[in-house]
Protein backbone atom coordinates (compact mmCIF):
# COMPACT_ATOMS: atom_id res chain seq x y z
CA UNK A 1 0.00 0.00 0.00
CA UNK A 2 2.79 2.42 0.87
CA UNK A 3 4.54 1.54 -2.40
CA UNK A 4 1.38 2.24 -4.43
CA UNK A 5 0.70 5.48 -2.53
CA UNK A 6 4.25 6.64 -3.19
CA UNK A 7 3.98 5.93 -6.90
CA UNK A 8 0.74 7.90 -7.13
CA UNK A 9 1.97 10.89 -5.13
CA UNK A 10 5.30 11.15 -6.96
CA UNK A 11 3.60 10.74 -10.35
CA UNK A 12 0.98 13.38 -9.54
CA UNK A 13 3.59 15.84 -8.26
CA UNK A 14 5.73 15.27 -11.35
CA UNK A 15 2.94 15.55 -13.93
CA UNK A 16 1.04 18.33 -12.15
CA UNK A 17 3.47 20.38 -10.04
CA UNK A 18 0.72 22.87 -9.14
CA UNK A 19 -0.97 20.13 -7.11
CA UNK A 20 2.13 19.79 -4.92
CA UNK A 21 3.49 23.30 -4.41
CA UNK A 22 6.68 23.74 -2.36
CA UNK A 23 6.27 24.45 1.32
CA UNK A 24 7.09 27.96 2.45
CA UNK A 25 9.85 27.21 4.90
CA UNK A 26 10.06 30.55 6.67
CA UNK A 27 12.03 29.99 9.85
CA UNK A 28 12.00 26.20 9.53
CA UNK A 29 15.54 24.81 9.40
CA UNK A 30 16.73 21.32 8.59
CA UNK A 31 17.75 20.74 12.21
CA UNK A 32 14.35 21.87 13.48
CA UNK A 33 12.57 19.71 10.91
CA UNK A 34 14.60 16.61 11.80
CA UNK A 35 14.02 17.31 15.49
CA UNK A 36 10.27 17.23 14.83
CA UNK A 37 10.22 14.23 12.50
CA UNK A 38 12.93 11.90 13.84
CA UNK A 39 11.60 11.20 17.40
CA UNK A 40 8.08 10.13 16.30
CA UNK A 41 9.59 8.15 13.42
CA UNK A 42 11.92 6.38 15.85
CA UNK A 43 8.94 5.60 18.08
CA UNK A 44 7.01 4.10 15.16
CA UNK A 45 10.00 1.98 14.17
CA UNK A 46 10.41 0.78 17.76
CA UNK A 47 6.76 -0.28 18.05
CA UNK A 48 6.22 -1.86 14.63
CA UNK A 49 9.79 -3.09 14.36
CA UNK A 50 9.56 -5.00 17.62
CA UNK A 51 6.38 -6.72 16.39
CA UNK A 52 7.70 -7.55 12.92
CA UNK A 53 11.01 -8.79 14.31
CA UNK A 54 9.20 -11.12 16.70
CA UNK A 55 10.75 -9.43 19.73
CA UNK A 56 7.47 -8.30 21.29
CA UNK A 57 3.79 -9.12 21.06
CA UNK A 58 1.38 -6.32 20.09
CA UNK A 59 0.51 -5.82 23.77
CA UNK A 60 4.16 -5.55 24.76
CA UNK A 61 4.83 -3.25 21.80
CA UNK A 62 2.01 -1.02 23.03
CA UNK A 63 3.88 -0.70 26.33
CA UNK A 64 7.02 0.23 24.40
CA UNK A 65 5.06 2.87 22.52
CA UNK A 66 3.53 4.30 25.68
CA UNK A 67 6.90 4.48 27.42
CA UNK A 68 8.47 6.05 24.35
CA UNK A 69 5.72 8.66 24.11
CA UNK A 70 6.13 9.57 27.77
CA UNK A 71 9.88 9.83 27.27
CA UNK A 72 9.43 12.18 24.29
CA UNK A 73 7.03 14.31 26.32
CA UNK A 74 9.51 14.48 29.18
CA UNK A 75 12.37 15.45 26.84
CA UNK A 76 10.24 18.26 25.41
CA UNK A 77 9.26 19.30 28.94
CA UNK A 78 5.57 18.78 28.22
CA UNK A 79 5.03 16.00 30.75
CA UNK A 80 3.07 17.27 33.72
CA UNK A 81 0.68 15.88 36.31
CA UNK A 82 -2.28 17.41 34.47
CA UNK A 83 -1.25 15.73 31.22
CA UNK A 84 -0.79 12.40 33.01
CA UNK A 85 -4.29 12.70 34.49
CA UNK A 86 -5.74 13.41 31.04
CA UNK A 87 -3.83 10.45 29.58
CA UNK A 88 -5.01 8.11 32.34
CA UNK A 89 -8.63 9.23 31.97
CA UNK A 90 -8.60 8.88 28.18
CA UNK A 91 -6.95 5.44 28.42
CA UNK A 92 -9.49 4.28 30.99
CA UNK A 93 -12.41 5.39 28.81
CA UNK A 94 -11.01 3.67 25.72
CA UNK A 95 -10.17 0.48 27.62
CA UNK A 96 -13.62 0.36 29.23
CA UNK A 97 -15.29 0.87 25.84
CA UNK A 98 -13.28 -1.93 24.24
CA UNK A 99 -13.97 -4.34 27.10
CA UNK A 100 -17.70 -3.58 27.08
CA UNK A 101 -17.75 -4.32 23.35
CA UNK A 102 -15.69 -7.49 23.90
CA UNK A 103 -18.00 -8.73 26.67
CA UNK A 104 -21.10 -7.94 24.62
CA UNK A 105 -19.61 -9.59 21.53
CA UNK A 106 -18.68 -12.70 23.53
CA UNK A 107 -22.23 -12.98 24.91
CA UNK A 108 -23.69 -12.46 21.45
CA UNK A 109 -21.40 -15.08 19.91
CA UNK A 110 -22.24 -17.56 22.68
CA UNK A 111 -25.99 -17.17 22.15
CA UNK A 112 -25.56 -17.10 18.37
CA UNK A 113 -23.65 -20.38 18.36
CA UNK A 114 -25.94 -21.88 21.00
CA UNK A 115 -28.92 -21.49 18.67
CA UNK A 116 -26.99 -22.88 15.69
CA UNK A 117 -26.30 -19.57 14.03
CA UNK A 118 -22.81 -20.59 12.93
CA UNK A 119 -24.21 -23.66 11.18
CA UNK A 120 -26.81 -21.48 9.49
CA UNK A 121 -24.15 -19.04 8.26
CA UNK A 122 -21.95 -21.93 7.12
CA UNK A 123 -24.80 -23.48 5.16
CA UNK A 124 -25.77 -20.14 3.64
CA UNK A 125 -22.23 -19.24 2.57
CA UNK A 126 -21.53 -22.76 1.31
CA UNK A 127 -24.64 -22.64 -0.86
CA UNK A 128 -23.75 -19.40 -2.61
CA UNK A 129 -22.90 -19.54 -6.33
CA UNK A 130 -19.18 -19.66 -6.95
CA UNK A 131 -18.30 -21.69 -3.88
CA UNK A 132 -15.55 -20.26 -1.69
CA UNK A 133 -14.96 -17.37 -4.09
CA UNK A 134 -18.61 -16.32 -3.99
CA UNK A 135 -18.71 -16.63 -0.20
CA UNK A 136 -15.58 -14.49 0.16
CA UNK A 137 -16.94 -11.81 -2.17
CA UNK A 138 -20.23 -11.63 -0.25
CA UNK A 139 -18.45 -11.43 3.12
CA UNK A 140 -16.15 -8.69 1.86
CA UNK A 141 -19.12 -6.73 0.50
CA UNK A 142 -21.02 -7.04 3.79
CA UNK A 143 -17.98 -5.93 5.82
CA UNK A 144 -17.44 -3.02 3.41
CA UNK A 145 -21.04 -1.83 3.93
CA UNK A 146 -20.85 -2.33 7.70
CA UNK A 147 -17.73 -0.16 7.73
CA UNK A 148 -20.00 2.81 6.89
CA UNK A 149 -21.87 2.59 10.20
CA UNK A 150 -19.67 0.54 12.57
CA UNK A 151 -16.18 1.11 13.89
CA UNK A 152 -13.50 -1.50 13.21
CA UNK A 153 -13.61 -2.65 16.85
CA UNK A 154 -17.26 -3.72 16.61
CA UNK A 155 -16.68 -5.40 13.26
CA UNK A 156 -13.58 -7.21 14.55
CA UNK A 157 -15.26 -8.48 17.72
CA UNK A 158 -18.76 -9.22 16.40
CA UNK A 159 -18.75 -9.86 12.64
CA UNK A 160 -15.35 -11.48 12.03
CA UNK A 161 -15.82 -14.25 14.67
CA UNK A 162 -19.02 -15.24 12.87
CA UNK A 163 -17.84 -15.32 9.25
CA UNK A 164 -14.11 -15.94 9.81
CA UNK A 165 -14.32 -19.58 11.00
CA UNK A 166 -16.75 -20.41 8.21
CA UNK A 167 -14.41 -19.09 5.54
CA UNK A 168 -11.44 -20.88 7.09
CA UNK A 169 -13.38 -24.14 7.04
CA UNK A 170 -13.92 -23.52 3.32
CA UNK A 171 -10.14 -23.36 2.89
CA UNK A 172 -9.32 -19.63 3.20
CA UNK A 173 -5.89 -18.79 4.65
CA UNK A 174 -6.44 -16.83 7.92
CA UNK A 175 -3.49 -14.47 7.33
CA UNK A 176 -4.72 -13.62 3.84
CA UNK A 177 -8.27 -13.17 5.13
CA UNK A 178 -7.14 -10.85 7.92
CA UNK A 179 -5.17 -8.65 5.54
CA UNK A 180 -8.06 -8.55 3.05
CA UNK A 181 -10.50 -7.53 5.79
CA UNK A 182 -8.11 -4.83 7.05
CA UNK A 183 -7.68 -3.28 3.59
CA UNK A 184 -11.41 -3.64 2.94
CA UNK A 185 -12.27 -1.76 6.13
CA UNK A 186 -9.69 0.90 5.39
CA UNK A 187 -11.31 1.39 1.98
CA UNK A 188 -14.74 1.57 3.57
CA UNK A 189 -13.58 4.20 6.07
CA UNK A 190 -12.43 6.36 3.12
CA UNK A 191 -15.52 5.96 0.94
CA UNK A 192 -17.97 8.90 0.80
CA UNK A 193 -20.35 9.86 2.14
CA UNK A 194 -20.10 7.81 5.37
CA UNK A 195 -16.36 7.16 5.73
CA UNK A 196 -15.09 7.62 9.28
CA UNK A 197 -11.70 8.83 8.05
CA UNK A 198 -13.37 11.58 6.04
CA UNK A 199 -14.98 13.02 9.15
CA UNK A 200 -11.70 12.79 11.05
CA UNK A 201 -10.05 14.74 8.23
CA UNK A 202 -12.90 17.24 8.18
CA UNK A 203 -12.32 17.87 11.87
CA UNK A 204 -8.66 18.87 11.39
CA UNK A 205 -8.86 20.49 7.93
CA UNK A 206 -8.90 24.31 7.74
CA UNK A 207 -12.27 25.99 7.02
CA UNK A 208 -11.29 26.91 3.46
CA UNK A 209 -11.10 23.20 2.56
CA UNK A 210 -14.62 22.14 1.57
CA UNK A 211 -16.02 18.72 2.35
CA UNK A 212 -16.53 18.17 -1.38
CA UNK A 213 -12.80 18.77 -1.88
CA UNK A 214 -12.06 16.03 0.64
CA UNK A 215 -14.45 13.66 -1.11
CA UNK A 216 -12.80 14.27 -4.47
CA UNK A 217 -9.31 14.04 -3.01
CA UNK A 218 -9.77 10.53 -1.59
CA UNK A 219 -11.08 9.00 -4.83
CA UNK A 220 -7.60 8.07 -6.18
CA UNK A 221 -6.65 6.47 -2.87
CA UNK A 222 -9.89 4.47 -2.82
CA UNK A 223 -9.02 3.27 -6.32
CA UNK A 224 -5.52 2.27 -5.16
CA UNK A 225 -6.90 0.27 -2.25
CA UNK A 226 -9.48 -1.48 -4.44
CA UNK A 227 -6.68 -2.32 -6.86
CA UNK A 228 -4.68 -3.75 -3.96
CA UNK A 229 -7.64 -5.94 -3.00
CA UNK A 230 -7.86 -7.26 -6.56
CA UNK A 231 -4.10 -7.91 -6.66
CA UNK A 232 -4.19 -9.83 -3.37
CA UNK A 233 -7.25 -11.76 -4.56
CA UNK A 234 -5.34 -13.07 -7.59
CA UNK A 235 -1.93 -13.23 -5.89
CA UNK A 236 -2.68 -14.28 -2.27
CA UNK A 237 0.96 -15.25 -1.74
CA UNK A 238 1.81 -11.53 -1.56
CA UNK A 239 -0.21 -11.28 1.67
CA UNK A 240 1.38 -14.30 3.32
CA UNK A 241 4.96 -14.05 2.06
CA UNK A 242 6.31 -11.54 4.62
CA UNK A 243 4.63 -13.06 7.72
CA UNK A 244 5.82 -16.52 6.69
CA UNK A 245 9.40 -15.24 6.34
CA UNK A 246 9.28 -13.49 9.74
CA UNK A 247 7.45 -16.07 11.84
CA UNK A 248 8.31 -19.20 9.87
Amino acid sequence: MVFLYTIYIVSTATLNPEKAPPVKTGNITFTLMMGSIFPPLLLIIAVLGSILAGIATPTEAAGVGAMGALTLAAIRRELSLRHLQEIALSTTKTTAMVFFILIGASMFSLVFRGYGGDELVHGWLSGLPGGVIGATVVVMLVIFLLGFILDFIEITFVVVPIVGPVLMVLGIDPIWLGIMIAINLQTSFLTPPFGFALFYLRGVAPPEVATSDIYRGVIPFIGIQLMMLVVLAFLPELATWLPSRIYG
